[in-house]
């Protein structure tokens, strides 16, 4: 079932003696003075985790979820109880739901108030998102990583595939806040639990220890904290056992902004990663394209596309600020990106989105009646933010085009070596086709052509790239990028004078005053780039196992993966494509929802086909 959620709306709370409280549900957030110590005793100690954390062994995993992220004192708590007690590679995942989350000044207001958590606290802030509806993935390090999902609970749960060690049940009072006990939530939870999983919670009223029993957790009424008579602690039947994650040798083929995010995302799960393309031949030349802009397409319906294109932008820009990168102006700049609306259906589309705040202020904001800022965007140098993916103790970078696949993890290069793996991921774009059996995925390639000109006195200081019918980006290098022209019609990257006329024409009509000021009918060109852009025929990727060679549905390769079609916008897309596959070949818990993975499954488009045509062969 597709999901299409609201959007969020923040808290805004309350503040006594340093204590928040919630307008909407009338409840403190934790007891004041004392809210360390409630939520050790009613969530770490109540679900023994010090404990079960030291059954861990090396390629352990712990999954815990939440309901009610609150100031995120719980999840912090956790995670430094893991690392004090688990082995150094195992892994901890939180998966937290919040409705009305606090803004980032008010949740490092409140968890000023524990000193002791300061590094972990230091950590969540920095990679705090924007109040935008879904899942938004947290690495906090040392193994341990934060799925936050703002939202409805109960619609963000049952669109999700966790399978919980042990529960924090963290709402506010049950007379306060009646849907997060709901019995249809409970039932969820019991349901996206592990057999022996453990829960704990501060309330003991009647109404959620019946619902809790009913959706088959063993229930125990506990002595409460402080002033609360009772607490409720739980676990369903059968006997816990850790579970754990994989790991192996992986086999990425191509190097663009696709196969190096995921090389990035699985050797920071632990894989070692052997990727493939000729680029790594000192003798092959490479064309290298100077700036791509990062930004996305903005829509008041969040439905899985469009929340696919919000989330991606999120955690590109996240990616970026773990991975310290652009570090100098020469690798670019995020200081946002200005989207001019020239065209009035993509000008109504996005001016909603602003006032219907689908998307958080704090992320697009309008300019005037026909611009908007995209203000987490800005504009990188590739090749220089590949190599800064690839430059990881356990990736190893080989020369070599890919000829052949199978289900095994053979990979056959053209000259003729063999090479093994764990897995095999194609990052080959629309090459892809080309490779025996994958004729039919639905790939279609669309040339462009990108102008190089030289900057000017005045155009020397541009901050900011400008998005219209084409872009226009600051100088790198003291060049300007220009572009960039869509042809459907030639297959081959070939360069055409015809098509930087077209660019400067473009920039004339869209951007007069910055084509002014780059030199009018006197712009210098001093070169160009043509490429060759992979898209599907729904415009969205492809990522997630490949559907196996008879394409009979749900019939998938398990070995062999996809990460293609990616258009013109792989800088944005590609850091939480490589996140969701690398969590997937990981068995790890998704960073997004189930929505999301069905919308970009390569599997998509055989339930299409066979929709239309049962007897579809490929």
């Amino acid at each position: 079932m597709k999901l299409s959620l609201p959007p969020i709306r923040p808290a805004r709370p309350t503040w006594t003696d340093g204590t928040p409280a919630s307008v909407q549900y009338h409840d403190h957030y934790f007891s004041a003075g004392q809210g360390m110590a409630e939520s050790e005793q009613v969530f770490i100690q109540a679900n023994r985790l010090p404990e079960r954390f030291t059954r861990l062994d090396n390629d352990g995993l712990f999954v815990i979820g939440e309901t009610g992220f609150g100031t995120g004192l719980n999840c912090l708590l956790a995670a430094r109880s893991f690392r004090q007690h688990a082995p150094e590679q195992a892994r901890l995942h939180l998966i937290s739901t919040e409705l009305h989350p606090l803004g980032r000044d008010d949740l490092g207001r409140s968890l000023a108030a524990w000193p002791e958590l300061s590094e972990w606290s230091e950590r969540l802030l920095a990679a705090y998102p924007p109040p935008a509806p879904g899942a938004h993935a947290i690495v906090l390090g040392d193994g341990v990583t934060l799925t936050l999902m703002l939202g409805d609970a109960l619609t963000l749960l049952q669109h999700h595939d966790l399978q919980a060690d042990a529960w924090f049940l963290d709402g506010f009072a049950p007379a306060r806040n009646p849907a997060m006990w709901q019995p249809p939530l409970l039932t969820t939870i019991a349901e996206r639990s592990r057999p022996g999983a453990t829960l704990g919670t501060f309330t003991a009223a009647g109404a959620v220890r019946r619902g809790l029993a009913d959706a088959g957790f063993i229930v125990e009424r506990q002595p409460g904290f402080g002033r609360k008579r009772h607490r409720l602690t739980g676990q369903m039947p059968g006997t816990w056992t850790p579970a754990r994650f994989r790991r192996g040798l992986a086999l990425v083929a191509g190097s663009g902004p696709a196969g190096a995010t995921t090389a990035r995302a699985l050797a920071e799960r632990g894989w070692q990663v052997t990727i493939v393309d000729p680029v790594f031949d000192a003798d092959v030349p490479v064309p290298a394209h100077l700036a791509g802009v990062l930004y996305a397409t903005a829509s008041a319906h969040l439905h899985a596309q469009n929340r696919f294109y919000q989330s991606a932008l999120i955690r590109a820009c996240d990616w970026l600020r773990r991975l310290r990168f652009p570090a100098h102006e020469s690798h670019g700049r995020l200081e946002g990106v200005i989207q001019h609306l020239n065209d009035p259906r993509l000008q109504s589309k996005t001016l909603a989105a602003v006032e219907q705040e689908a998307w958080p202020q704090e992320m697009l904001r309008q300019v005037n009646e026909h611009s908007v800022c995209f203000s987490n965007g800005g504009y990188l140098h590739p090749p220089a933010w590949i190599r800064h993916l690839l430059d990881h103790p356990a990736i190893d970078c080989l020369p070599g085009r890919v000829e052949m696949m199978d289900g095994s993890g053979t990979m056959r290069l053209s000259d003729g070596r063999l090479l093994e793996g764990d897995a095999i991921v194609l990052c080959t774009a629309s090459a892809t086709a080309r490779l025996p059996g994958l004729g039919w995925l639905p790939l279609r390639t669309v040339r462009g052509q990108v102008t190089f000109c030289r900057a000017t006195a005045s155009s020397a200081d541009w901050r900011t790239p400008h998005c219209h019918s084409g872009y226009l980006t600051p100088a790198l290098e003291g060049v300007h990028c220009v572009g960039a022209t869509f042809d459907r019609l030639r297959s081959e990257p070939v360069i055409d004078p015809a098509d930087d006329q077209t660019n400067l024409e473009e920039l004339a009509r869209g951007l007069p005053g910055h084509w002014a000021e780059l030199g009018g009918h006197d712009i210098e060109v001093v070169g160009q780039l043509a490429g060759l852009r992979c898209q599907s025929v729904d415009t969205l990727p492809l990522v997630g196992p490949m559907p196996d060679a008879t394409c009979q549905p749900h019939r998938l390769e398990p070995r062999i993966w996809l990460n293609i079609a990616h258009g013109s916008r792989g800088l944005t897309h590609t850091p939480l494509c490589a996140d969701l596959l690398a969590d997937q070949l990981s068995a790890l818990p998704s960073s997004v929802d189930s929505s999301i993975i069905d919308t970009l499954a390569p599997e998509r488009f055989v339930l299409r086909n066979r929709r239309r045509d049962p007897d579809w062969r490929p």
